[in-house]
């Protein structure tokens, strides 16, 4: 697959980068992907709720009426999850969510999400974003002159490019990554994918 490389302005350069069949035109597997961003959202969760049950609940031990005789149910404690001000019944407890993919299904995912973005027309591969200092005005007409302001772009670069990250934090629906921290979810999340030049080859190495 080639793909022409575009400049900061938006235009054309006179070089045209491969992309590996490998990475960017493979059948998708919908399982695969499904199982990496299921893996993603569940790493994202803290696990920290908790509610009251009812050992938890300060109130008397004492047993609240007698056993017979009410013409009611019987009931042995005012923390009882049946009455108001008691503990809660089965309520969540603090939990760790994560769980374990092999490598080679991460990958398998990783190059589905961007086969389906390639299939879609949706990646565009950028000669280079780098910014002597943080200017969000500066990504801002990037991301006019590649008439990507209204649309959810993530943003591939090669390295840990500081200033880039910090130029686009401030910018609603934009996402700055590095190539060896892309995941499926960033992927498939966003509407359009814009890889630097010198992330394809960091993005090859890692999923090839």
């Amino acid at each position: 697959m080639e793909a022409k490389v575009l400049d900061t302005k938006g235009k054309a350069t006179s070089d045209k980068l491969s992309l590996s069949d490998s990475i960017y035109g493979i059948e998708p597997n919908d399982h695969a992907i499904y199982l990496d961003v299921k893996q993603y959202l569940a790493n994202q969760r803290q696990g920290t709720h908790k509610s009251k049950e009812r050992g938890d609940i300060t109130g008397s031990t004492k047993k609240i009426k007698k056993q017979k005789g009410t013409g009611t149910a019987r009931a042995g404690s005012i923390k009882s999850p049946i009455f108001r001000g008691g503990g809660r019944a089965f309520g969540p407890r603090p939990r760790n969510y994560r769980f374990k993919l092999n490598t080679k299904l991460k990958r398998v995912a990783r190059k589905s999400a961007l086969s389906l973005k390639a299939k879609e027309e949706s990646i565009l591969v950028l000669d280079g974003l780098k910014f002597d200092t943080p200017k969000t005005k500066e990504f801002l007409s990037v991301l006019t002159a590649l008439k990507l302001e209204n649309e959810k772009t993530l943003f591939v670069v090669g390295d840990n490019n500081d200033n880039a990250y910090k130029s686009a934090k401030n910018i609603k629906n934009v996402k700055v990554v590095s190539a060896d921290s892309l995941n499926t979810y960033d992927v498939l999340n966003a509407r359009k994918v814009v890889i630097a030049k010198d992330a394809v080859d960091v993005i090859e190495k890692i999923l090839n």
